[in-house]
Formats: structure tokens, sequence, C-alpha cells
């Protein structure tokens, strides 16, 4: 299951919630006791008449599927843990095992505090509005301060147990509802199996582009200039011969302007040297259409992510210069250190297809590095495109 944070965070808004749920929980704890009484001796009687199967009564399978779906309920509206989970009858049956006594302990301490919190009351209005005072006695200052600093640290333990039961709340449904570490394991070697295959796939695609943009612009270029250097070497009058070596020289320029593009394509040397935000802006600085980047990401990031983070935008750039008839593309590059996000909106005319070859790679550069991907391009557009990518 996902985890939020073992304290919950939010201020009073989050602690109110969470001492909600603690409360609805003791009470949901009374009734799965109740479920588990009955559970007891009908799990013994069908244990002892089938044959050694480990088989649960059809009441006491519904029961405990019905409470473990409240429980998972209220762990996601009050307590913010959610996710996908994977039980059946017995693994619900020993998660309400485990967390009514968690349950129960939640309710103990709501009510510790909720009579501490009724005594100091009763104790201010006796000492200041009503003057009833014990046995007449005004009580000392010390007295007063003694009380005061006894209640606050007492309802600082009692908050700092809601938070533990909370903790545990969390942990109990992790350890029962959701996917063994064995399960866990297998599908991390099945991701990391994909993933390499994806990266394997990426570079081959990345080699044929390569390729392709030599063989289509520079080789071209150099036939070309090689054709032009031929004939003024045969020409015969200066003139002529001094006509074509200027046009051999204009092409030996756009090769190397060529040259220059599928090197910079390829790897820009500023993002070694200058870093990720000066990459961007040479980005900008040589699109078609005009970029907007906002960039706010304290530090540098890790090279692989800074390297991974300006493909994506490279990408989306030129796509959308060249495919989707955009005037404005807006970049926004922000992050902390243990992740950076990614999002590229431009305002053409939408319809990107996820699975072409531009974006097929980058999510694959993406996945990589364990980072998740996604393209939003519906007719007429906005085309979204957002990446992100932990720095761990």
């Amino acid at each position: 299951m996902t985890a939020s944070s073992d304290v919950p965070r939010g201020g009073l808004a989050a602690i109110g919630r969470a001492a909600v749920g603690l409360a609805l929980g003791a009470f949901t704890a009374g009734a799965e006791l109740v479920l588990l009484a009955v559970a007891a001796p009908l799990m013994a009687y069908s244990l002892a008449f089938s044959h050694g199967q480990r088989t649960v009564p059809a009441v006491v399978a519904d029961g405990a599927r019905r409470l473990t779906e409240l429980e998972r309920r209220r762990l996601r509206t009050f307590l913010g843990e959610d996710g996908v989970v994977q039980y059946g009858p017995l693994r619900a049956l020993s998660y309400l095992v485990l967390r009514v006594p968690v349950g129960l302990l939640g309710g103990v301490i709501l009510l510790l505090i909720a009579f501490g919190a009724v005594t100091g009351v009763r104790l201010a209005v006796s000492w200041w509005i009503t003057g009833d005072y014990l046995d007449g006695i005004p009580p000392s200052w010390w007295i007063v301060l003694y009380a005061v600093v006894a209640g606050l640290v007492l309802l600082f333990l009692a908050v700092q147990g809601l938070v533990g039961v909370a903790a545990m709340e969390r942990g109990v449904a992790r350890r029962c509802l959701g996917p063994s570490p064995l399960a866990e394991y297998e599908r991390r070697i099945a991701q990391l199996s994909v993933t390499r295959a994806q990266v394997v796939d990426a570079v081959d695609d990345e080699r044929r582009r390569i390729e392709r943009d030599l063989h289509d612009g520079v080789q071209q270029r150099l036939v070309a200039l090689g054709m032009l250097i031929g004939r003024a070497r045969r020409a015969g009058a200066e003139d002529r011969a001094s006509e074509l070596l200027k046009q051999a020289h204009e092409e030996s320029q756009r090769a190397l302007a060529d040259l220059r593009e599928v090197t910079w394509r390829v790897y820009p040397a500023a993002l070694d040297g200058e870093g990720l935000r000066a990459a961007l802006e040479t980005v900008a600085e040589r699109s078609a259409v005009p970029v907007a980047i906002e960039y706010d990401v304290p530090g540098r990031p890790p090279h692989a992510v800074e390297t991974a983070a300006y493909f994506v935008v490279c990408e989306a750039v030129t796509n959308a210069a060249k495919h989707s008839g955009a005037r404005s593309v807006r970049v926004a590059v922000a992050g902390s250190a243990t992740m950076i996000g990614v999002r590229i909106e431009d305002d053409g005319g939408g319809g990107a297809d996820p699975g072409g070859g531009g974006l097929a790679g980058l999510a694959r550069r993406v996945a990589a590095l364990d980072g998740t991907f996604t393209v939003h391009s519906p007719p007429g557009g906005p085309t979204v495109i957002t990446a992100e990518l932990p720095c761990g």
C-alpha cells in the first residue's frame, strides 16, 4: 500500500482529522471484537471438519471483508493511507485480529485526553470563576503552575500516543493487506527487466536517429561540397572557378552548422558545464517558437536526472514546433532534493501519440530512472507532457 508520512501533516486540521479517525477506529474495533468472538468457534469447527484445509465459513468471510473495507475507507479518509491491496478472508481476519487492540488503545488514549480536558476545565472554573476552593483556601501560585505544567506534559504524551497509534494503524494495514515481500521483489524484478529492455531499445532508436541525421544532412552536404570543389578544379575560367569555390565555401558552412546541430542534439556541452538551467535556455534560444521557462530547483540534481529532464524538454519543444502548430511553449521545472518535476505545455492542436518514436523513447528514458511520464494531448489541444524524476 502507498504510505503517507507517519506523522500527520497539515497543522491542526490534519491532527483533528486523525483524532476523529482514531475515535471511529475505537468504535469499529468493538464491532470487530464481536465478529472475532463469533468467528472463533466457527473457525474451530470449520478447521476440525475441513480435513486440513484452511477454509473460512461464508458468514465469517463476508463479515471480515465488510469490516476490512470499512477500515480501508476510514484509513483513506482520516489517516491518508491508501493503495492497492491484496487479501483474502484469512488475511482480512488476521488484519482484524491485529488492529482490534490498536483501535481500542486509541480509544483509551482519547478517553484519557477527554478526562484530562474535563478535569482541567473544572479546576479552572473552581479556581477563577466560582471560587469553590478545596477546604475554602485559594490555591497558591505554585500549585496552579504545577497543575498547568503537569497538564501540558500529559497532553503532550497523549498526543504522541495518538501519533503512535496512527502509525501502528497504517503499519498493520500495510503488513496485513499489502502485497507480501516476495510479491514485491518479484514485481520489482519484472519491472527492472522491462526497464532494461526499454533502455536498450531507446539506445538503438537514438543511434538510428543519429545515423539518419548524418545521412540526410551532413553526408549530403559533404557530397555536394566535394562535387563543387571538383567542378571548380575542372573549370577553365577564373571567374567560373571563383564562383564555384564561393558556393563550396557556403556549402561547407551549412555542413558545419548541420554537424553542430547533430552533436548538440546528441548531448549539449552546456549540460556538463553550466547545468540544466543553462541547457534549457539554449533549447529556448534555438526553438522555432517562443519558449518560456520557469526553473525552481535548489542546487544541481544528479547528472542522470539532469540529462533525462533535458531530453524530455528538448524533444517536447521540438515536437511542438514541428508537428503541433503551436505558437508558444511553456516549460516548468521544479523540485526538491528528492524529486524533480518537468511540465511542458504548448497551445498547439493536440493529438500527440504517446506511442510515437520520440515520446516512447522519452518514456523509456524516464522509466529507467524509476520516474513517471505522462502525455495528455486531446484533439484541439493543449498538449501537456509531464515527467517526475526521483533524485535518490
